[in-house]
């Protein structure tokens, strides 16, 4: 029987998402390994100096250099473009590489840009803080309203910038209306859709051009790497995308591709029992604590569009005490959820944005964001929800709750 070595994608286009997230992008050595093959290494030999100009020259296929290809990294870009509906995907070491790519390779001085109001803090000091200081005009906008992004429409604008559902308020953006607007005025759409995934969300199946990720959070999924990912159009990675990466270099380790690989043959799994886990636990927390926002609860401002867009309501939830001093007490009461700004985690993790995650915005920005210093963020693990439950609900009554 001939031993299979690389992967014929349009064979791999038809799995389902469950197949893809195993075997898609896979190619084996002539070893015939069935594990993907982690190849550390920055450079690659040639039979003849002529081989090395015709590959750097793009007149043969093959690898130059691990800025640019590794085969493990490959692999990986090509799982996450199958789990997508993607053409083409390209990794980074970090999320925040990811993002800071997708949007630094379109834009220039005298760009506009339009972004929503709730994201992760890093996300916000790009829009508030670095693009501003290379003369990208940035505009604001409540994410959930859609006609804002009609409004913040100019001559120049050339990105809408946004996550749904939004860290750490979970708010829901409308993909196919958004995503619309650009379309309809020649705007590209870059969605961070870290907090769904693909296994519960799809934009580029609501219209959006580009989709951005920290595969650091649920595509590892047990705390382990840091990693980014970008899919797409093949023009747009191929075009706009690489040339940025090959030459400012925030690049993503064979090691930390192969575990992501690993990470993602588990994803769906993971991703649907730690959102059935999360929505036991809001349904507890619901009374006990001044307000909660989960999507998955039909008291959500945007529940059923969420659950229009969404095939649950995700790992995440967000919930309200009193102050910053009553916050931080429930966290220190904790036992078995451990005090973490990490999210997607197996295990689950609790944080205080406003003195972590976001701490680096102003007072004012947070609580235009709904960031208040009562607000907590939880990311819900693996663990049975009962315990999870019963640590919550005595850390609770040790604070008078």
């Amino acid at each position: 029987m001939k031993r299979k070595t690389g992967q014929d994608r349009s064979v791999a286009a038809g799995w389902r998402p469950a197949t893809q997230a195993v075997r898609g992008g896979t190619a084996r050595s002539e070893w015939g390994e069935t594990s993907e093959a982690i190849f550390l290494t920055s450079g690659y030999a040639y039979d003849c100096a002529g081989d090395a100009a015709a590959r750097f020259a793009g007149a043969q296929p093959g690898m130059t250099y691990s800025r640019l290809q590794n085969p493990t990294v490959e692999m990986l870009e090509q799982r996450i473009a199958l789990l997508e509906g993607a053409e083409a995907a390209r990794c980074t070491a970090s999320g925040m590489a990811a993002m800071t790519a997708a949007l630094l390779c379109q834009l220039s001085a005298g760009d506009h840009l339009v972004a929503a109001r709730t994201m992760f803090g890093s996300c916000r000091w790009l829009t508030d803080s670095l693009l501003p200081r290379f003369g990208i005009e940035v505009t604001i906008v409540d994410a959930t309203d859609s006609a804002a992004w009609t409004r913040a429409l100019r001559p120049n604008t050339k990105v809408f910038f946004l996550e749904t559902p939004a860290n750490p308020t979970l708010d829901i953006a409308d993909l196919a209306a958004i995503c619309g607007i650009a379309r309809a005025h020649g705007v590209c759409s870059v969605v961070d859709n870290a907090f769904a995934t693909s296994a519960l969300q799809k934009p580029l199946a609501f219209g959006a051009d580009v989709v951005a990720y920290s595969a650091t959070k649920l595509m590892d999924g047990q705390g382990r790497v840091l990693a980014g990912a970008i899919a797409g159009s093949a023009r747009f990675i191929d075009e706009q995308l690489l040339p940025f990466v090959r030459n400012t270099g925030p690049t993503l380790s064979a090691f930390n591709a192969w575990v992501v690989l690993k990470g993602l043959e588990t994803l769906d799994l993971r991703v649907r029992r730690q959102s059935d886990n999360a929505l036991q636990v809001a349904r507890f927390l619901e009374g006990r604590v001044d307000r909660i926002l989960y999507p998955g609860l039909a008291s959500h401002p945007q529940h059923d569009l969420a659950m229009a867009q969404m095939a649950a309501g995700g790992t995440i939830l967000s919930c309200f005490v009193a102050d910053r001093a009553e916050a931080h007490a429930l966290l220190d009461a904790l036992e078995l959820i451990d005090i973490s700004n990490n999210i997607g985690d197996s295990r689950s993790l609790m944080t205080h944005p406003a003195s972590t995650t976001h701490s680096s915005l102003s007072a004012e920005v947070r609580e235009s964001m709904g960031i208040g210093e009562g607000m907590l963020r939880l990311n819900v693990g693996l663990e049975d929800p009962a315990d999870v439950i019963a640590d919550l609900d005595r850390a609770l009554a040790a604070i008078g709750r």
